[in-house]
């Protein structure tokens, strides 16, 4: 089993408790979703999660980076083995991201 799979499948366990949380496989890595809303990922560098005012409350120790080239910064999680801590993140950050976008049906 991958690194990244194996993180993967930890960081869905610590999140659990929220429900209405998911995973995609992208690129060797994961995006997360909840309640179909993307929050975050697992990238080269690890799990990080989008920039907004609850994470860096959350995280004020976390400094911004981006998960690849020419991508936008993410912040890297600290808090990931405090479960509580990291749902309570997670749920905060829910009303600052954005919609997920529908994708258009071809005619």
């Amino acid at each position: 089993m991958s690194k990244n799979k194996e993180l993967a499948e930890y960081i869905m366990d610590q999140l659990s408790d929220l429900g209405d949380i998911r995973n995609i496989p992208m690129m060797g890595g994961y995006i997360f979703y909840y309640k179909e809303r993307i929050f975050g990922g697992i990238y080269g560098k690890g799990f990080l999660v989008k920039i907004t005012e609850a994470s860096k409350k959350c995280m004020p120790d976390s400094i911004p980076e981006p998960p690849y080239e020419g991508a936008k910064p993410m912040l890297p999680v600290t808090i990931l083995e405090n479960r509580v801590a990291l749902q309570a993140m997670v749920e905060e950050m829910y009303s600052e991201l954005p919609e997920r976008k529908t994708k258009k049906k071809k005619a």
